[in-house]
């Protein structure tokens, strides 16, 4: 018996329930996101959503494990680009300015 096989024993409807409730926060930060005046972060997450749904078509058997799973993959590693991308940009700019704040307050 591989392991993790008990996995098997659990319904379809366990794992619906884990994929809708990522979706929903997906959703949620992608919405806080945009609203926020950060665009590829909200995208990020839209992605993230986008490829939970498509987890949940395997579950719902409107298509086959490999797809569904290949399909999200994707998304989330797009997914995770851009929130990597908005997180480094924030680390940069954030370090700029307070290296220009301490060389202005050193030359005063």
């Amino acid at each position: 018996m591989p392991f993790g096989d008990f996995v098997n024993n659990i319904p379809p409807i366990g794992f619906l329930a884990v994929h809708v409730v990522l979706f929903l926060a997906g959703a949620y930060f992608a919405w806080r996101s945009f609203g926020a005046g950060a665009p590829l972060l909200g995208w990020g997450f839209s992605l993230f959503a986008l490829a939970e749904i498509s987890y949940m078509t395997y579950h719902l058997d409107w298509t086959v494990f490999l797809f569904a799973h290949t399909i999200s993959e994707v998304l989330d590693l797009v997914a995770f680009i851009l929130v990597f991308v908005v997180a480094t940009q924030r680390a940069i700019v954030g370090s700029g300015s307070s290296a220009a704040t301490a060389s202005a307050a050193t030359s005063r």
